[in-house]
């Protein structure tokens, strides 16, 4: 991107000293929360195990959902962005999209136990798309807020106080609101807060407006102090002139070899990354039995780690550049995946290190392999989140702030079009390989299968260059 791109406010003192970039930062702050808490750990398991009639349907609706969103997604977020880019603020599109968020997740409140699970199932849909398209929005106000230089660092920074946003968020849910359906008490031992009845679900359901509530006021500080861009088109016209835009994006791109090396390898490793977030911990519930607090825990330890990773990162791809974070990420999770799938209730490392079966009640993760388990998920922890910021910050060093937003829409595209693959490869190794194997070696198989999207994407990467920013400081350096 040329010099001649950087406009006003991009300009003066460092970035973290900028209201302006913390104010956009707080974007991601507030939106973690409702990934982390509602779709992951809290709500997503409520609907599926009580709101449901059985686990079944509750599996076969939350799917639906998620998949109707993924494709909303997919195929919206490429001509909203275009539509964007003509229209000129970004602003008011965040706006209505939090509208539609804050609406849906404060609904979500009366998805009791006998109440319609379509409705619930709607409104998920609609506060993730809401979610997702606001998220093109606020990257596509990356390169004109801040310097190529400045990027990478602030893009990890951001993801990691994302990371606090849902690890906080999350912690008080478990510690106030969710209680033991049980023993009606949080994991802290304490009456759930408010009165919330576990047995209604009245914990998990209240995590939802609540979500809301935290979303309204964290976004606040980038409508105050984040600078957008000037009025461009009459939206009405922008809409007209976007299908045309799309087309035009679909024709440029393939022009930009760099640019569309860096998206086709990010697809494929980016399948890969959500995969092992995704059924990494179903694995281990798998072979170790893990109950939901472990599965939990095991969550929020990879949530942590990956705060450290990012503001780690922050610090490297300032001075390496994207491309080296992204790299050295892909080899932190080939790392992890070989180990996870090494690890069985007995051993690790392909039994090179053998250990003795734990002791009834001995507690969280009382076993050797489950702590060699553990040991590897930090490596998936401190990789996961630098590779999703990280390609981020590529993607803006990559296009200028005037087409920020139909690029950005095509990276989230990118990063949709493709997402059923790694499960699908999982689960059908898995299958093939229970046909021969007991059903713990086979599930290692499956999930070794994840180690050929992160060759694959590491393959590619290599051979696409990086960044403009990233070459002029190695040309710099020498």
């Amino acid at each position: 991107m040329a010099e001649a791109e950087t406009d006003a406010p991009r300009r003066g003192g460092s970035a973290l000293r900028r209201p302006g970039v913390w104010g956009w930062m707080a974007f991601d702050f507030a939106a973690q929360p409702f990934f982390t808490v509602v779709i992951t750990f809290v709500f997503g398991p409520y609907f599926v195990s009580t709101l449901a009639p059985d686990p079944a349907t509750g599996q076969t609706w939350w799917s639906l959902a998620a998949t109707l969103a993924g494709v909303l997604v997919a195929f919206g977020s490429p001509f909203l962005g275009a539509v964007a880019d003509r229209a000129g603020p970004r602003k008011p599109w965040l706006a209505g999209f939090a509208a539609i968020k804050i609406v849906s997740l404060s609904l979500m409140w009366f998805a009791a136990p006998g109440s319609s699970i379509a409705l619930a199932a709607l409104l998920v849909v609609l506060a993730t798309v809401a979610a997702e398209f606001s998220i093109v929005f606020n990257d596509a106000m990356i390169p004109r807020l801040l310097k190529n230089e400045e990027i990478g660092r602030i893009s990890n920074v951001a993801w990691g106080l994302g990371y606090v946003g849902g690890i906080v968020f999350l912690g008080a849910a478990l510690a106030f609101l969710a209680g033991s359906k049980e023993t009606g008490l949080t994991i802290l031992g304490l009456v759930p807060a408010f009165g919330l009845d576990p047995a209604t679900g009245e914990g998990a359901r209240a995590t939802a407006p609540l979500a809301a509530l935290w979303y309204l006021v964290f976004i606040l500080p980038m409508f105050f102090l984040t600078p957008d861009r000037p009025k461009g088109e009459p939206v009405s016209a922008a809409i007209r002139q976007g299908l045309g835009d799309l087309a035009a994006t679909l024709r440029e791109i393939r022009g930009r070899r760099a640019l569309f090396g860096f998206l086709i390898a990010r697809m494929i490793y980016q399948d890969g990354v959500n995969a092992l977030v995704v059924l990494g911990g179903a694995f281990a519930a798998g072979m170790f039995g893990w109950s939901i607090t472990e599965s939990g825990l095991f969550g929020i330890i990879l949530n942590v780690t990956a705060i450290f990773g990012c503001f780690a990162a922050g610090v490297l791809d300032a001075r390496l550049g994207s491309k080296a974070v992204v790299v050295a990420a892909i080899l932190c999770l080939s790392a992890a995946t070989v180990g996870i799938v090494s690890t069985s209730p007995q051993s690790s490392l392909f039994g090179l290190l053998q250990f003795a079966p734990a002791a009834d009640g001995g507690g969280l993760f009382a076993s050797g392999a489950e702590k060699s388990y553990i040991v590897f998920g930090l490596l998936i922890g401190l990789a996961f989140g630098p590779i999703q910021a990280s390609s981020r910050s590529w993607m803006a060093k990559s296009v200028s702030a005037e087409e920020a937003g139909r690029y950005f829409g095509f990276y989230a595209f990118i990063g949709r079009a493709t997402s059923f693959l790694a499960p699908a490869t999982v689960s059908a190794a898995t299958a093939l390989a229970a046909l021969s194997l007991s059903p713990v070696a086979a599930s290692r198989v499956g999930m070794a299968s994840l180690v050929v999207f992160f060759v694959a994407g590491l393959l590619l990467v290599a051979r696409t260059p990086g960044p403009p920013e990233a070459r002029l400081l190695r040309r710099a350096a020498g």
